[in-house]
């Protein structure tokens, strides 16, 4: 793995280009980051605060072009040309960054989107400014799984097997993106697999592939065991691998308390209680009839998880909860319409609902209710989100969704109409601002509000 910097000459020159091609209907912002000044027009708590709906990242189909729009006023704020077309679109731990991920290139590329906050002991201060794209890539052989927690994202390097290059992982936060840290915490195997590493604290829950003779993956090139690497001196050391196997390991996810893998057989559920390290399996329910969970949804908020079992390729989903305290599996009804395939799932962010958005244009909402003493995931309510007929969809295109991570609202991206829906899950109030691109994914970008913030907020006036 190696870090890739444009040398200063090269920046220098391309600040002077990117300042020269200013566009008059482009909203610059604020070319550096400043401190907000308290009499500056805006309206803000403390003085330190800036009050922003976001940005959104879109991915332009067809082009290697990113376009940021600014969610106070929906303009469009800069076109961004990244190294390749076709990478996949996603966001940093701390909403900073839009991550775009080139697989098959070997490299994950970053885009500043112009607006975050940093904790200065005091008080949290934040920054605006344009958004650009970084000079720092990260470059490591065929990186696919990229998973964020706590601050802290975790890059896992799939490796090849036709050049010999094996797998690894690379854990960064966005302080590390924006110092362009040079030597990341990682470790690397002996060899390639398609896997998952979970950031957890100073530890990371990772995918370990045995030989093929003692494997129990029906597709070798899947793991079937878990690990927890530790970090000693900005390196991490394997610590303890559980026993339990976990045969054609794929997709993972965690909470506070636990990490939960899928397994052919069922799901994986880990945990570091103390000093020790403890697991156990939760078996497929009987209708999932052959279908494993091979995706897994979970929030810092939540006991539970949603995991979702359907064919290789897409089609038919079948959502079941995954309860950990309790050790079971159920089905989750969310009661789609006939030949509705999801194309998204999400969290909201205040982990009240959890959300499907499907190939016929419909938003399925999924809210938890209380029974017998046991809160589980059940259909709420179905938004319309498309008045186009879906037949005109694009070749190769579908809807698209992100969260915003400092309100109740969704946006959606329609490739049929160019535009994006802003969905409030409050009031299920909807507004469109046009986009002049044609859509293939987007990502919410900004400064995220959690509960902890509040508090900070009145201490000291994540």
């Amino acid at each position: 793995m190696k870090l890739y910097r444009l040398n200063l000459l090269a920046v220098a020159i391309s600040t002077l280009l990117l300042s020269a091609c200013g566009d008059s209907e482009t909203t610059i912002v604020e070319k550096d980051p400043i401190q907000t000044d308290p009499d500056d027009g805006h309206d803000h708590s403390d003085g330190y605060l800036i009050e922003s709906a976001g940005r959104l990242a879109v991915s332009v189909a067809d082009s290697n072009e990113v376009a940021i729009y600014d969610l106070d006023n929906n303009q469009l704020l800069q076109n961004i040309a990244v190294s390749f077309e076709g990478g996949a679109l996603s966001y940093s731990a701390g909403f900073r960054y839009a991550t775009v991920t080139h697989r098959g290139q070997d490299q994950v590329e970053f885009i500043d989107g112009g607006l975050w906050r940093e904790d200065h002991g005091e008080h949290l201060h934040d920054y605006k400014q344009a958004p650009a794209l970084s000079s720092y890539k990260l470059m490591g052989s065929r990186p696919t799984h990229l998973v964020k927690h706590d601050g802290k994202l975790a890059v896992f390097y799939d490796g090849n097997s036709e050049t010999g290059e094996v797998s690894s992982v690379e854990v960064l936060s966005d302080t590390d993106i924006a110092n362009q840290t040079q030597s990341l915490p990682a470790f690397s195997y002996s060899v390639n697999m398609h896997g998952v590493a979970e950031p957890n604290g100073e530890y990371v829950f990772a995918s370990i592939r045995r030989d093929d003779a003692l494997s129990t993956s029906a597709n070798k090139i899947l793991p079937d065991q878990v690990g927890v690497f530790h970090l000693h001196d900005d390196e991490y050391e394997l610590d303890h691998t559980f026993v339990e196997s976990c045969p054609d390991l794929h997709g993972a996810a965690q909470n506070e308390e636990v990490q939960v893998f899928g397994c052919s057989d069922g799901v994986l559920v880990t945990q570091k209680d103390g000093s020790e390290f403890t697991s156990a399996k939760i078996a497929n329910i009987d209708s999932l009839d052959g279908l494993r969970v091979g995706t897994i949804y979970g929030h810092e908020h939540l006991h539970s998880f949603i995991g979702v079992a359907s064919q290789h390729g897409g089609g038919e989903a079948l959502l079941v909860q995954i309860n950990p305290e309790e050790n079971e599996m159920d089905d989750i009804d969310w009661q789609p319409l006939t030949d509705a395939h999801p194309v998204s799932y999400a969290f909201s962010a205040d982990a009240e609902h959890f959300l499907i958005l499907d190939n016929l244009g419909y938003l399925t909402i999924l809210s938890a209710e209380e029974h017998d003493g046991h809160k589980h995931w059940a259909f709420d309510r179905r938004v319309d989100i498309s008045q186009q007929d879906v037949a005109d969809m694009p070749d190769n295109h579908s809807f698209s969704m992100t969260v915003a991570q400092n309100g109740h609202f969704v946006y959606i991206a329609d490739p049929i109409a160019r535009h994006v829906l802003k969905l409030d899950l409050e009031s299920d109030a909807t507004s469109e601002f046009e986009l002049n691109v044609l859509p293939k994914a987007i990502t919410w970008l900004g400064i995220a509000e959690h509960e902890d913030d509040h508090a900070d907020e009145h201490d000291h006036d994540h």
